[in-house]
C-alpha cells in the first residue's frame, strides 16, 4: 500500500504540463517571431492567418505549427499541423489546437503529447479549462514515467491542477516494478492526501525481485498515501506472504497499529495456522492483542485435525515474536474436534504450553460416547490434536456409554485424572468420595462374523480413591484403596437406586456434532 504514493507523485507533477493560465496584461497580445512564410489579415474579420514554420508567443507560452487563425477581438487561436507549445521545460505537441483567450479554454486533437523531462501523458484529445484549472480527456490517456518503468492508464482523466486533485475513470491501471493497481475509478485529494477506489479494484505489490507481496481487492475504499491508513470496502481481501484477511468491511491504522474489520471477517496467520473468523475484528500491535465477537470462531489447524474455538467474546494474544501464545474465550464457549467437543461458560487455552482450562460447569466429550464433567476442569494437548490428560476438579464424573445408551458406566469423585490413549479413555485416577457403577461384560457367543455380549450384572463400588482402567468405555479393571464398600448386582436384580452415580445427568443431546453448529 505504501508505493499508492507513487501514483500520487505523478498527478501532482501533471499540474505543471497544463501551460494555458490566466495572463499578465502585457502577455494578452499575440506577438510574432521570425520563421513564418507567409502573414495575412483580414480586415473585415480581424483575423490574422500565419502560414508556413508558424512561431508566435501567447500569453506566456511559444508555439509552433503548421498554420494558424489568430482572431485578435475574440482572442481566438486556431493552429493546424505539428502543434508544438513550450513554456520553460514543458513541451505539448498536438495535431491541432483551439484557445479562447476570453475564457481560457484550450482543446487539442489527435496525437496529444504533454511531457517534461520525467513524465509524459499522451491521449487523443485533451481539453483544458483555465479558470476552473482542470484538464481533461475523454477518449484514453497514458501517464508515463519516462525515466523508469511506472505508467498510469484510463479512458477518462480529470487533473485539477489549482487543488491538485485528480480523477481517472473506467479501465484504470496503474503498473510499475513494485506496484500494480487495476481499478474503474480512481480519485486522489490532494488536501487530504487520499487515494478513493470506486469498482472492483485490484491492487498487488512486489518485492525486489518481482515476486508478489501484498494482493489487495476492494469495491470501495479510501488510502492516506501520508500516514498509510486505509479503509477498504464491499468484498475487501488483503493477502500477504504470512496473512490473509477478508471481510465487508476493513481499517487499518499503522501509526497506532490498530486494524479492524466488520462483517465477515476472515483472518488467516498462515504461519501459525491460526484462522480467525466473526463479524467484528479488533487488532492492536502495542497490546498485542486480537478481539473478535459476534459468531467468533478461531481455528487452530494441525497436520491431523483441527481445533475449532468458539465464545461470545474471543482474544487471542502475542508473545514478543508476535506469536500467537494465549487464546481465550468469555460466555458461552464451545470447541469441537473430530474426536473432542466441549462447552463452558469461559476458557484459557495456551498453546505454547499445550494446555487448556475450562471453567464454570464444563462438559467435555470425548471418542466413543464418553461424557466428562466437573467444576474446572484442565485439557493438556500434544500438538493440538492429540489429548494426553485431563484434570476435572470439583464434582467430576466421567459417564461412558455402552450398548448404545442402555447401560452408563460410571465414575464420579471430588477429583478425576483422566489419561488418553489415542484420544480415548484408558485410566482414571479419582481422588476423594471415589464411585464407579460398571456393567462387566461377558462374550456370550460368536460367530464368524459377529460376537455377542452379554452383560452380567452391575457393579457398584465406593472408596476413598479408585483407580480404574478402561478400553472401548469398558472397565477392564479396578484398583481402590482404603476400606471399599463394593456390591454386584446380577443383571436380572439391578438395584435401580444405585444404578446411577450421585449427580448423573447425560448431556450427549447438546454434543456438536460438526464445526459449524458452534456458530449457528
Amino acid at each position: 500500500m505504501k508505493l499508492i504514493d507513487n501514483i500520487f507523485k505523478i498527478a501532482l507533477l501533471l499540474g505543471a504540463i497544463f501551460l494555458f493560465k490566466a495572463a499578465s496584461a502585457q502577455d494578452d497580445f499575440l506577438e510574432l517571431l521570425p520563421g513564418s512564410e507567409r502573414f495575412i489579415y483580414n480586415e473585415k474579420t480581424g483575423v490574422h492567418r500565419l502560414i508556413g514554420t508558424v512561431n508566435f508567443k501567447y500569453q506566456g507560452n511559444t508555439m509552433y505549427c503548421d498554420s494558424a487563425h489568430y482572431h485578435e477581438l475574440e482572442k481566438l487561436i486556431y493552429a493546424y499541423g505539428n502543434v508544438h507549445v513550450l513554456k520553460e521545460e514543458v513541451n505539448l505537441y498536438c495535431d491541432s489546437l483551439f484557445y479562447n483567450g476570453n475564457f481560457e479554454l484550450a482543446k487539442l486533437w489527435s496525437n496529444v503529447r504533454v511531457l517534461d523531462d520525467e513524465y509524459e501523458l499522451t491521449t487523443d484529445t485533451l481539453d483544458y479549462d483555465s479558470g476552473k484549472k482542470v484538464g481533461i480527456y475523454r477518449y484514453g490517456g497514458v501517464i508515463e514515467k519516462l525515466v523508469e518503468n511506472e505508467m498510469l492508464s484510463s479512458k477518462v482523466g480529470y487533473i485539477y491542477t489549482e487543488s491538485k486533485n485528480m480523477f481517472f475513470r473506467n479501465n484504470v491501471e496503474y503498473v510499475s516494478n513494485s506496484l500494480k493497481v487495476i481499478t474503474d475509478t480512481l480519485q486522489f485529494k490532494y488536501n487530504q492526501n487520499k487515494a478513493l477506489f470506486f469498482g472492483p479494484s485490484y491492487i498487488t505489490t512486489f518485492d525486489d525481485s518481482s515476486k508478489i507481496e501484498t494482493t489487495i481487492y476492494t469495491e470501495k475504499g479510501w488510502y492516506n498515501t501520508k500516514t498509510e491508513e486505509a479503509e477498504l470496502e464491499k468484498n475487501a481481501s488483503i493477502l500477504t506472504k504470512e496473512n490473509v484477511i477478508k471481510g465487508d468491511y476493513l481499517y487499518s491504522n499503522p501509526e497506532k497499529g490498530v486494524s479492524v474489520g466488520k462483517g465477515n471477517v476472515y483472518f488467516e496467520d498462515t504461519t501459525q495456522h491460526l484462522i480467525f473468523s466473526g463479524e467484528y475484528f479488533f487488532s492492536n500491535d502495542s497490546t498485542k492483542q486480537v478481539l473478535l465477537t459476534e459468531k467468533a470462531l478461531v481455528r487452530s489447524v494441525s497436520k491431523k485435525d483441527t481445533l475449532y474455538i468458539h465464545a461470545d467474546t474471543l482474544f487471542a494474544f502475542k508473545d514478543s515474536l508476535d506469536e500467537f501464545k494465549e487464546i481465550k474465550g468469555y460466555y458461552n464457549v464451545l470447541f469441537f474436534k473430530q474426536d473432542l467437543q466441549g462447552q463452558c461458560d469461559s476458557m484459557f487455552y495456551d498453546r505454547v504450553g499445550g494446555k487448556m482450562e475450562l471453567f464454570e460447569e464444563p462438559i467435555v466429550w470425548a471418542k466413543g460416547n464418553s461424557e466428562l464433567k466437573g467444576d474446572f476442569m484442565e485439557v493438556f494437548f500434544k500438538d493440538d490434536s492429540v489429548i494426553q490428560k485431563m484434570n476435572i476438579i470439583g464434582n467430576s464424573t466421567v459417564l461412558l456409554e455402552v450398548d448404545s445408551g442402555n447401560y452408563y458406566n460410571q465414575i464420579g469423585g471430588k477429583s478425576i485424572i483422566t489419561y488418553f490413549d489415542n484420544n480415548n479413555v484408558v485410566r482414571t485416577d479419582v481422588n476423594g468420595n471415589a464411585r464407579t457403577v460398571f456393567f462387566p461384560e461377558n462374550k456370550d457367543s460368536e460367530t464368524d462374523s459377529s460376537v455377542i455380549i452379554k452383560r452380567l450384572g452391575m457393579n457398584r463400588i465406593y472408596a476413598s480413591d479408585l483407580r480404574i482402567y478402561l478400553d472401548s468405555n469398558e472397565v477392564k479393571g479396578v484398583t481402590y484403596f482404603d476400606k471399599p464398600d463394593g456390591v454386584f448386582y446380577p443383571i436380572e436384580k439391578l438395584n435401580k437406586e444405585e444404578q446411577f452415580i450421585k449427580g448423573f445427568e447425560w448431556k450427549i443431546a447438546i454434543r456438536p456434532k460438526n464445526w459449524k453448529e458452534l456458530i449457528e
